[in-house]
């Protein structure tokens, strides 16, 4: 299968995209064209194509609406500095956009398909590339239950799409230290549920959450494990490490509660490229706190596709505040952010092969 071209007739005027691409906000601006593909029990996957990006008809009683199946995936594409165009790692956003697929019960899309509708967007749509300090095209591909109908069962047809959106750094003026509220009341998943699939569900979920760390004044909330309320398990939508005095760094296991992150796995296997001490061990919020007091955990940050690198600064819940080294961006948070970028446009090498050149 290859993905048909059917051209905007009435693409954004060269002077209108200009304008936009100044200064884009994160997720707002969107290029002319999507790629979509179907999916029905009878065909398998079929019709491919990289076509206008328009509202899409769909039935109300479409199983996505009532249902929830729908899947997504992130990454982003960079021109690098020799003027080429490159995805950073799609072929794990493949594997990954699969595992997720087998758990909500939808179908797989086939590696070679995912990389093409990305690959043929980003071509398609390379004069959306901002020039701006941190910019890049970040793609969006999904999968939705489009069938009709309204009963439990998994649906029988599909529609997987691919958005491009125009996006600068996420954090204006660069990777500013974040501060976190603790939920004690919410959590984002349980063992046996959907933590480590990507799927819009558990967005929803932390979102009352977020919004509750917000009307406190932090930036963002991190969850705790269900069973306990113990375990530091991610944020809302990235994944978390600390770093101590003795220079080794942990994050927690991926146990089946949270998203096996793409810039998670990487920044471990930069780091055990460097020598570093690395563990993937539970991490309860009472040791966070007294490591913090006592100067032996000296760095915390995040990390994800749409931000990379967050350090973060000052932690807090109902009954305890503590921030964490300086309160500022630390050593080693602030090397993995300039090593992954540097490996993402080229600048550095890439030993593990993790840049696509496509075109």
């Amino acid at each position: 299968m290859t993905f048909a071209f059917e051209p905007h007739p009435t693409p954004v005027p060269a002077s209108d995209r200009e304008a936009r691409l100044v200064d884009p906000a994160f997720g707002r601006v969107f290029t002319d064209h999507m790629a979509i593909l179907h999916y029905s029990e009878e065909k398998g996957w079929h019709d491919g194509a990289i076509t206008q990006r328009v509202p899409l008809t769909m039935d109300p009683a479409s199983s996505v609406f009532h249902y929830a199946q729908e899947i997504f995936e992130g990454l982003k594409a960079y021109r690098l500095d020799d003027g080429g165009l490159a995805l950073f790692r799609p072929d794990a956003n493949a594997r990954r956009f699969n595992a997720s697929a087998q758990r909500m019960a939808m179908p797989e899309l086939p590696e070679e398909l995912f990389l093409e509708s990305c690959e043929r967007l980003v071509l398609t749509e390379r004069d959306w590339f901002p020039a701006v300090e941190g910019g890049s095209l970040y793609l969006r591909p999904f999968m939705i239950a489009s069938e009709a109908f309204l009963g439990v069962k998994p649906s029988a047809e599909f529609l997987y799409m691919v958005l491009a959106s125009s996006v600068g750094a996420y954090w204006k003026g660069g990777a500013r230290a974040v501060s976190l509220w603790v939920s004690h009341d919410y959590t984002r998943a349980a063992p046996g549920g959907t933590g480590e699939a990507k799927c819009g569900g558990n967005y929803a979920t932390s979102l009352v959450a977020q919004q509750e760390a917000i009307r406190r004044g932090f930036d963002q909330v991190v969850f705790l494990d269900a069973a306990e309320r113990r375990w530091i398990e991610e944020l809302g939508g990235m994944n978390i490490f600390f770093v101590f005095d003795d220079g080794s760094i942990q994050t927690p296991p991926l146990t089946g509660t949270i998203l096996p992150g793409i810039t998670r796995d990487s920044i471990l296997t930069i780091a055990r490229d460097e020598g570093l001490v690395v563990r993937e061990e539970p991490y309860a919020i009472d040791q966070w706190r007294a490591d913090a007091d006592s100067g032996r955990l000296v760095e915390s940050f995040a990390c994800g596709t749409a931000a990379v690198v967050t350090p973060i600064g000052r932690v807090a819940g109902p009954d305890y505040d503590f921030s964490i080294g300086s309160g500022a961006t630390g050593q080693l948070t602030a090397r993995f952010l300039d090593r992954l970028g540097a490996i993402q446009r080229g600048r550095a090498p890439d030993p593990h092969g993790w840049l696509r050149r496509i075109g």
